[in-house]
């Protein structure tokens, strides 16, 4: 099966959550500037997701952009990730209602951390589809950017549960750290 399909299911579901996520950020009433600040910590909460949205929609396209085609195995595991990613609305709106409180912290970089692992076998079964000397097989021969991100991101939950800010500071640094798009997957492209 070729993978118009699924980039462009994908993109939509993508899409969905943003504007889900969106939503939470409701108008407070009077138009006063004051009137916002009750909203800094969901606002926050937002940017930090839809970041993340952003990097994972960036990086879905570069991966399949070298993947050409798709089988069962492939479709099941891009499912499984679309579904970690619907999560991050509820995870987002439930950090920030809670103004970072350290349980929705731990639950939201739990979220991230599943959000990763799903990708990780999303690109798994596209390389043992595609083969190990395929575009795909080559560019992502190493995943030490993977394997750095799954390490923070369990010691951001762990810290969340005693000082929930660095938590959250973990998760931004694995957001820093695949800010640009993923060189590996270029270099093959060209």
């Amino acid at each position: 099966m070729k993978t118009g399909r699924l980039e462009a299911f994908s993109d939509g579901v993508l899409a969905i959550v943003i504007t889900i996520m969106v939503l939470e950020l409701k108008v407070p009433e009077g138009s006063n500037f004051n009137t916002l600040s009750p909203l800094i910590p969901k606002f926050l909460s937002y940017v930090l997701s839809f970041v993340y949205l952003g990097i994972y929609w960036n990086n879905h396209h570069h991966l399949f952009q070298a993947i050409e085609r798709v089988n069962g195995k492939v479709l099941w595991a891009n499912l499984a990730l679309l579904f970690t990613l619907s999560l991050i609305p509820f995870t987002t709106a439930w950090m920030g209602e809670n103004h970072f409180d350290k349980n929705p912290v731990a639950l939201y970089g739990i979220n991230l951390l599943f959000c990763a692992i799903t990708f990780l076998f999303l690109e798994k079964y596209a390389i043992k589809h595609e083969g190990i000397e395929s575009k795909i097989g080559k560019a992502l021969g190493n995943k030490n950017k993977e394997m750095y991100s799954i390490v923070i991101y369990v010691l951001g939950v762990i810290l969340s549960f005693v000082f929930p800010i660095l938590g959250i500071v973990c998760y931004a640094l694995v957001a820093i750290i695949w800010l640009i798009p993923d060189p590996r997957i270029e270099k093959q492209l060209k």
